[in-house]
């Protein structure tokens, strides 16, 4: 089972930046959509951002301009990132990393929490 690691949550203040990555292992998420869902309490799971295998990036609305996805593929090791700058108390969620292969299978990473507050 393909896995996803996440970390770099935390509490931070509004204004400050925080910094995700997701660990993929295993080449076969270099050719995999990569993507940040987040879910706050009593929400859905919503798509923040993702990235294709070639590049191309799509945003929530709400964090264009704050949130940049980047990924390394490294071979075997591949990791990709979710840089959050201005951060707002809105954000609070627990982040979570996908893959979606071209098979449609999915993987998820067990998550991490975000919390925006003063």
């Amino acid at each position: 089972q393909p896995q996803l690691v996440e970390s770099g949550g935390g509490l931070v203040q509004p204004g400050g930046s925080l910094r995700l990555s997701c660990a993929a292992s295993g080449s076969i998420f270099r050719l995999a959509t990569m993507g940040w869902y987040r879910q706050a309490p009593g929400n859905q799971r919503e798509l923040v951002a993702t990235i294709t295998s070639s590049g191309s990036r799509t945003y929530l609305s709400s964090v264009k301009g704050r949130f940049t996805i980047s990924r390394d593929n490294m071979g075997y090791k591949n990791t990709v990132y979710l840089q959050m700058n201005n951060l707002k108390p809105e954000d609070t969620a627990v982040y979570y990393c996908n893959a979606a292969f071209t098979s449609g299978d999915r993987s998820w990473g067990q998550g991490t929490q975000v919390t925006v507050s003063s």
